[in-house]
């Protein structure tokens, strides 16, 4: 069987037509209403030349229109291509003409780097702007567009067929980019509807970036449950807090700094926030600390904690609400990452890829409706991640004896830094085109607020001298801030092994020594 990603736009607007849909920046809509936008939008990208299969570019923080601009791809046929905000310039350059991406929606925190966009890459064509600000002449107007559009019918793509390209950090230095399918996305968001069921409830605030697969993952089970979504642009502990107290959400979900954040905020208990009847999070475990302030400020609220990937479309692993309980501490699981997913299997696997027995630390590789066709343009890296019918997720783990999966380290040289990916290479080769850097290696240290913060340790030119300021400064102009390095330690050498290579479990072992796992 098929699966149309449209269906679910289709079930709302026949069942709950006159239903609110969407809330938010003092807007709201109903379901029948996003769906007559959805196909005007649809009709404008067509008559703007948008063929079945070409790109749809969105550049903006989560908003209704973002939910829009997803399905209105679908709608006529495209595949979306969700830019991510936090890139540098190049980055986003890079990833809009690897998959030939033609049109771009940003909105106003957007409109005058999007320009820039425009000239610098080869593809670019056509800009269309959303939001309170004037369009600039060289823009077409969301709004008007979908004003002046009739509706068109859905082209009902579906199955097999591409419907996003999520770019994720590359090993190489260069943005992966993640295909996947209509069947990808919906096997994904039923896969956690048949495991944890419909999430009790009316409202869901949608915090996650929806440029990551794991926020447009949450936007469409909020669809197949037919929730109100709310929307924060860009996340803030008062703006969490303010949403969930006016919109009276009751589902969320949040990356363990966001809810230290939250539970550090001053205000916090001048906001309503009884209603939060269920929230996930996702990123890295939480600490117990953490989980007992978090029982204390949401008393109301059941905590769920989903490991997900981009290339998996979403959640692999769930660790229920019943662990995360004062009597579910006893248990020992709250550092696992949960069960796999009712239609996922999981094994963890050796260098040879045969399974191992329990509690030994192998390679995690999963089978899974949600796990991708493969990298955009990148046939030896997807040969790589896809093998048998199984994708390798670079993640080492253990499964224990009654099915919890542990993660325990990484196969692959990745930092996970607030919930962002962060490939060490990307750094690395950022700081190589320093003239006064000879060698650097970048790892990922423990780090209370951010789970994991970006270490890069250098070895300098001989007679060549720069600061470690300097040095971080000059990686924020190249790649995205959040992936230079928080701090740099010097070294007359770096330890190499016999094959020439540098050997960063050496350098590692000081920082986590105490600790009782390796990544956070």
């Amino acid at each position: 069987m098929a699966f149309f990603l449209t269906h679910f736009l289709h079930r709302q607007r026949r069942l709950n037509p006159d239903v609110v849909a969407t809330v938010g920046m003092g807007t709201q809509q109903t379901w029948a209403q996003m769906s007559d936008r959805v196909a005007r939008l649809a009709s404008a990208l067509q008559h703007l030349g948008v063929k079945t299969g070409d790109r749809i570019g969105i550049l903006s923080g989560n908003s209704a229109q973002f939910a829009e601009v997803f399905f209105a791809s679908w709608w006529v046929g495209a595949v979306v291509n969700p830019v991510n905000l936090r890139w540098s310039t190049p980055e986003m350059v890079y990833s809009l003409d690897d998959c030939q991406t033609e049109v771009l929606i940003v909105n106003d925190r957007f409109k005058a780097q999007a320009l820039e966009l425009q000239a610098r890459s080869k593809s670019l064509r056509t800009i269309i702007h959303f939001g309170d600000g004037q369009t600039d002449p060289a823009m077409l107007s969301y709004e008007s567009l979908i004003s002046d559009a009739a509706p068109i019918p859905d082209a009902d793509r579906n199955g097999t067929d591409l419907a996003a390209i999520f770019y994720t950090g590359g090993t190489t230095g260069f943005p992966k980019g993640v295909m996947v399918t209509h069947d990808n996305l919906c096997g994904s968001a039923l896969n956690s509807r048949a495991t944890v069921g419909m999430t009790p409830g009316t409202s869901a605030l949608l915090i996650a970036p929806m440029f990551h697969v794991g926020g447009a993952a949450q936007m469409l089970t909020s669809i197949i449950d037919g929730k109100k979504m709310a929307f924060i642009p860009a996340f803030t502990p008062s703006d969490f807090l303010q949403a969930i107290q006016t919109h009276q959400i009751d589902y969320t979900f949040l990356v363990p700094t966001m809810i230290q954040m939250v539970l550090d905020h001053p205000a916090r208990n001048e906001y309503d926030t009884r209603s939060l009847k269920t929230l996930s999070y996702g990123g890295s475990p939480i600490s117990e600390g953490v989980l007992r302030r978090t029982r204390q400020a949401f008393p109301n609220a059941a905590l769920r904690q989903n490991y997900g990937m981009t290339e998996f479309a979403g959640t692999i692993t769930v660790l229920g609400p019943q662990f995360h309980t004062e009597q579910g501490e006893s248990l020992g699981k709250l550092k696992s990452a949960g069960h796999p997913m009712l239609m996922s299997r999981i094994e963890i696997v050796d260098a040879n890829g045969k399974e191992v027995p329990a509690n030994t630390v192998g390679e995690i590789r999963v089978r899974s409706p949600g796990v991708m066709v493969g990298y955009w343009n990148k046939p030896e890296l997807t040969a790589a991640a896809l093998r048998d019918g199984w994708l390798y997720t670079g993640d080492a783990g253990r499964m224990d004896e009654d099915g919890f999966l542990f993660i325990v380290d990484r196969v692959k040289d990745m930092i996970v830094t607030g919930g962002e990916n962060v490939y060490s290479a990307e750094v690395e080769q950022a700081l190589a085109q320093h003239p006064s850097v000879a060698m650097s290696a970048v790892i990922g240290i423990p780090d209370d607020k951010w789970g994991e913060a970006v270490h890069a340790i250098v070895q300098l030119k001989n007679g060549h001298n720069v600061s470690a300021e300097a040095l971080i400064e000059h990686v924020r102009e190249l790649i995205a801030n959040y992936k230079a390095p928080r701090s740099v330690e010097f070294r007359d050498a770096l330890p190499i092994s016999g094959a020439g290579k540098i050997q960063k479990g050496d350098l590692r072992k000081p920082f986590w020594d105490s600790r009782d796992r390796q990544i956070s």
